[in-house]
């Protein structure tokens, strides 16, 4: 894992395409904005974590016979 610090308005890059930007530090919240070309999917990890789990639930149980 690689660890940045970054302060208000700073930004990271990714891959040339995606961009991090810092926008406000709160507490222990930190704002971030995202910039990303419109095919690179960007989730929060708990709510894909979710849709996953629901994935699997509603998939056809196989029963071998």
């Amino acid at each position: 894992m690689l660890v940045l610090t970054r302060k208000t308005g700073q930004s990271i890059v990714i891959d040339g395409g995606i961009e991090i930007t810092v926008l406000e530090v709160r507490g222990e919240q930190v704002r971030l904005g995202i910039a990303a070309p419109r095919e690179i999917r960007v989730n929060r990890k708990e709510l894909l974590a979710q849709l996953e789990a629901a994935a699997v639930e509603e998939s056809p149980v196989h029963v071998q016979e």
